[in-house]
């Protein structure tokens, strides 16, 4: 019988296309020859002649089944040990074995229901996602994928371990050879009014321009990744778009997508998202509230999804690596070819194990074997893992699947010799709830001396316009009376406060870079944010050196030489007062400033400890700015300073272009004329 069924399914090979009922049947003789062999060898009753003669005519029947898969190699993957069967399989085995006069097995209970997934009680689906949902029920199905996948099955290299190779293949030397894929010339990319894209950037918009959707951007910090993601998206039209940050960064990516693309609403998730605007085109969310939000993430109907810091998922078994996946591979299913970027700085021939999770992110592999294009481009090569070429081969074919990486002194035409790169950050829970409350108990102190001054007026009125000179006089008074006192609320203790508040977030920024680009300055002006940064650094394993205003000079030389010398030594803490003037530090060429200076000249000190003669890489000064608090005027007021303070240098008669006591009162002004404007609450 079996034989018969060999010879019926062998007829039904030679003439293309295989059905599916002929691959089943295909299936199913192939497993009760296993499973008749496997019989054979234990039935201890049977002669030996006669188990020889068996055995014989199963060999003839496996050796016609192995010639059939010769003919269609589409039929290997369901020799597998763990092929799907199907119900339509298992019915037709237990027919043919009852025609045998076999018992057939009996069916299987129903299975158990699944448990719930590790945290689907804290699940959540904000109501104007919900509102989103029923607008549109219905998506467009698109069969681009299933199609790929059913054009790369494994054809010469099926049975061969490729895994392995291809992550030992970046880990040969091979020097000369390229980490970066061929990009195209870059044209002219379309950008907001005051925008400049570098070269660099465009190249990667370029490419995606051209059809290109996967893309593993490792380009160092400081080269504009979250631009090139942002366009990417624009030139592919992959809206909505999914962005998975860390908690640090994620408000920037709100600001960027203001920079950027204007046009596009953007959304930032924050604990069970009731502010969520569910019909944004960006949607932006922090790692570690994935659990909460992975069910509606996953059917929303993304056409798009960025990881940026993709390290974050090397480890496979994790919570949020699981999750990252899951909602890639909903992505992948609904929308066919969407646009997937993986974003880190991490460089790539270190712990290239690491990649795994981004590679199966990216829809390169699965847990088993190489997926799609890439392993069509193995298969082109024709080449095996037992031949010398292979790794090289391999390693190409992997960094032509998307994966760029440019380093500062690759790309240092196209950037400034320095830089400072604002980085808003959220202050969340109560701590930011009760800075934003006293900021505006500052704003309603200033507004109420306003209208008293106005009120006491005998001169014509101001028709409701804000008269500057006397809200200058008010923010003076108040300055006055802030500097005369030691108690109570006022700009100087929010500022510290605000400080205190980020002093997490900077230090847990300065770690990411620390992580992917080496060597990192810190600087704060507190004490208390000094010592919160080092025990972050502490508790990541992270070695530091820390330059304070109370070290003697021996201790302070010897901090320094640790940071410029030992390559184990990541971080130097430094207080923006006593290591911002006559320190060199230019072994980093990135800088981050915790807490804002009153003044541009002592910013500028800080970036000089690292932008010195012998600087031989762009240098980047990472500012962490306080969103939506007097922080971000702060450092619009210094930025503006600076302007004049260059200009008084050129010689140009410009008065106090860079004191601190006017940038306090300028703060305070505008907090006032918003106050009455009602661009802040009063």
């Amino acid at each position: 019988m079996l034989a018969g069924a060999a010879r019926d399914v062998d007829n039904a090979v030679r003439r293309p296309p295989t059905k599916p009922l002929v691959r089943t049947k295909f299936q199913v003789v192939a497993l009760l020859v296993r499973e008749e062999r496997a019989r054979l060898m234990a039935d201890a009753t049977s002669s030996e002649s006669r188990r020889n003669r068996d055995l014989k005519r199963l060999d003839d029947v496996a050796t016609l089944l192995a010639k059939i898969a010769a003919r269609d190699t589409s039929l290997l993957a369901l020799l597998a040990d763990d092929a799907r069967v199907s119900d339509a399989a298992r019915s037709l085995k237990a027919t043919m074995m009852r025609a045998a006069g076999l018992e057939a097995p009996e069916e299987p209970p129903p299975a158990e229901p699944a448990p719930p997934a590790p945290g689907a009680d804290k699940q959540v689906v904000p109501r104007s996602v919900i509102s989103r949902q029923l607008a549109n029920p219905f998506l467009a199905p698109d069969f681009e994928a299933a199609a790929e996948r059913a054009a790369a099955r494994p054809r010469r290299l099926a049975g061969w371990e490729l895994l392995e190779p291809l992550f030992r293949s970046f880990e040969r030397d091979a020097p000369g050879a390229p980490a970066c894929m061929s990009l195209p010339v870059a044209g002219q990319v379309p950008v907001p009014a005051g925008r400049r894209l570098m070269p660099h950037q465009a190249q990667v918009v370029a490419a995606t321009a051209d059809g290109h959707r996967t893309f593993l951007l490792a380009d160092e910090p400081g080269l504009g990744k979250t631009a090139q993601a942002l366009l990417a998206a624009q030139a592919a039209d992959a809206y909505p778009l999914l962005v998975v940050a860390p908690n640090v960064v994620k408000t920037n990516w709100a600001h960027e997508v203001g920079l950027w693309t204007p046009q596009r609403r953007a959304t930032v998730v924050h604990g069970d998202g009731e502010k969520v605007d569910g019909f944004a085109d960006v949607v932006i969310v922090n790692y570690e509230i994935l659990d909460r939000h992975i069910g509606w993430l996953g059917d929303l109907g993304f056409r798009g999804m960025v990881v940026d810091e993709a390290h974050f998922i090397k480890n496979k078994s994790s919570q949020r690596s699981q999750h990252v996946l899951r909602i890639a591979d909903r992505i992948r299913t609904r929308a066919g070819r969407p646009l997937l970027m993986a974003l880190t700085g991490t460089p790539l021939i270190n712990d290239i194990e690491d990649f795994r999770a981004i590679w199966q992110y990216l829809g390169w592999i699965d847990d088993d074997t190489p997926l799609g294009p890439l392993l069509t481009a193995l298969e082109d090569t024709g080449l095996t893992p037992a031949d010398p070429g292979f790794y090289s081969a391999a390693r190409s074919a992997v960094i032509d699947m998307g994966i760029v990486r440019r380093r500062k002194v690759d790309v240092v035409a196209d950037i400034p010799a320095r830089r400072v790169a604002d980085l808003p950050v959220e202050l969340d829970g109560a701590v930011g709830r009760s800075i934003r409350a006293a900021e505006k108990a500052l704003a309603t102190r200033l507004v109420q001396r306003y209208r008293a001054a106005l009120e006491a007026r005998t001169e014509v009125t101001t028709d409701g316009e804000v008269d500057l000179t006397l809200a200058r006089r008010v923010a003076a008074a108040e300055l006055k009376d802030t500097t005369s006192k030691t108690g109570g609320e006022n700009v100087f203790t929010m500022v510290r406060r605000i400080g205190q508040a980020k002093a997490g977030l900077a230090a847990d920024y300065a770690a990411q870079l620390a992580r992917n680009v080496g060597k990192v300055v810190f600087f704060a002006k507190h004490v208390d944010v000094m010592d919160h940064a080092e025990q972050t650094f502490a508790d990541r394993g992270i070695r530091y050196a820390s330059i304070r205003g109370d070290q003697t000079p021996k201790a302070r030389e010897k901090n320094v030489a640790a940071f410029v010398g030992d390559p184990e030594v990541q971080i130097a803490v430094c207080s923006l007062m006593a290591a911002g003037v006559g320190l060199n530090l230019q072994v980093a060429s990135n800088l981050v400033l915790a807490e804002l200076s009153w003044t541009d000249a002592e910013q500028t000190q800080a970036i000089d400890r690292i932008h010195r003669i012998g600087q031989d890489e762009p240098v980047t000064a990472w500012r962490i700015i306080a969103a939506q608090t007097i922080d971000s005027t702060i450092a619009e007021l210094i930025d503006s300073k600076s302007g004049l303070a260059a200009r008084a240098l050129d010689g140009a008669s410009v008065d106090d272009a860079d004191s601190s006591t006017d940038v306090q009162l300028d703060a305070l002004v505008t907090l006032l004329t918003d106050a009455l404007t009602g661009a802040r609450p009063s």
